[in-house]
């Protein structure tokens, strides 16, 4: 499972897929709906907030939304469209991991959007989230 701090529209369409049904899937196991994954350190950050279901939520409507502007038809009904609130950290240490770990992916994969990735200069996150400083994430099983 990987749920992606950087933003959708950097992800080749088998990883934008792959990022809905993972985050699916780590819905159902915030929501208590599968027994599987509950250890995943992937959502540790999402377990640390209020109301961890409104935030995976929160970050499924992203993915929903790059989907739709790709021609995509995901599933609506499998999320529930939240009130926008504050962002949530994410260092810049774990962004920057992240970049170059799917930079690796993609290079292979789909060569084509990883030479569009050169291009970019720093990388977005995925809405939900705000860059600060820091190091990889703890949870990051590098």
């Amino acid at each position: 499972m990987r749920l992606w701090s950087l933003h959708p529209k950097y992800l080749d369409p088998a990883g934008l897929v792959a990022l809905w049904r993972e985050t699916l899937l780590a819905r159902s196991v915030l929501g208590g709906a599968t027994r599987g994954y509950q250890h995943h350190p992937q959502l540790q950050r999402f377990r640390a907030t209020r109301d961890p279901a409104a935030t995976v939520d929160r970050y499924l409507e992203g993915v929903f939304d790059e989907a739709c502007a790709r021609g995509y038809t995901f599933d609506a009904t499998k999320f529930i469209r939240r009130r926008t609130s504050s962002p949530l950290p994410v260092p810049s240490g774990q962004v920057d991991f992240e970049w170059a770990h799917l930079k690796r992916k993609l290079r292979t994969r789909h060569p084509a959007r990883y030479r569009g990735l050169l291009a970019a200069s720093a990388p977005q996150t995925h809405p939900l989230f705000r860059i600060v400083p820091g190091p990889v994430a703890d949870w990051e099983r590098a």
